[in-house]
């Protein structure tokens, strides 16, 4: 689909019209019928009782704190219990220290190293997906047995070949690909909420039934 350009750049309508349709575009690519296989990876994170990690950088950094928020509490709204999560993007002292110690390329590795375990859940949310530091999470999330997944534009980079369950969205528009972050993360939360509440009443009831 080739969008059209921006006959007036100084008409804020224009611009609101265009981005609209980037948006919409976006939202249906095939890459759509994809995302349950997230929504299934964190559903059964949450019933083996693992861990959930996001990253990424700048405003894909700010995302991964907020949906980090959203799976923790809004997930868990109807099963009484959200996931174990955590983004890997929200504590500055241990960025600045990695970042100084070892390298801007390992600030998420290194956590991935000492806190993940095989069945745990890592989320990348990239624009370009080649940045250093969310290529080597993914690297050693997979060395270490966590299922892995990248939400990305642009080309995908190598975060695209990289993650067992790539959301790779064909856009080049870098605000684009952070609403589709978040919309993705949306996406799964309101599911969550409503599955979570059913298998919460049956884990109840089976314990009951054993119980009895």
């Amino acid at each position: 689909m080739r969008l059209k350009r921006i006959s007036n750049p100084k008409a804020m309508n224009t611009y609101i019209e265009t981005y609209k349709e980037r948006l919409h575009y976006a939202l249906n690519q095939a890459v759509m019928d994809k995302i349950p296989e997230l929504g299934s990876a964190l559903r059964k994170a949450w019933q083996m009782g693992r861990c959930v990690y996001l990253c990424g950088n700048g405003g894909s950094a700010g995302n991964a704190v907020h949906l980090a928020n959203d799976l923790l509490y809004g997930a868990g709204m109807k099963s009484g219990l959200g996931l174990r999560v955590e983004s890997l993007s929200a504590n500055p002292a241990v960025l600045t220290c990695l970042g100084n110690d070892l390298g801007y390329d390992e600030i998420y590795a290194q956590q991935i190293r000492v806190k993940g375990q095989p069945g745990d859940v890592l989320i990348v949310l990239s624009g370009s997906g080649n940045s250093p530091n969310v290529v080597k999470a993914l690297e050693v999330g997979n060395q270490l047995g966590l299922i892995t997944s990248a939400i990305l534009g642009f080309s995908g980079g190598k975060c695209k070949d990289l993650a067992q369950i790539p959301l790779h969205f064909s856009v080049n528009d870098m605000q684009i690909a952070e609403d589709l972050q978040l919309i993705i993360g949306h996406m799964c939360m309101q599911w969550l909420c409503e599955v979570l509440g059913d298998d919460a009443q049956n884990a109840q009831a089976n314990s009951g039934r054993l119980s009895a």
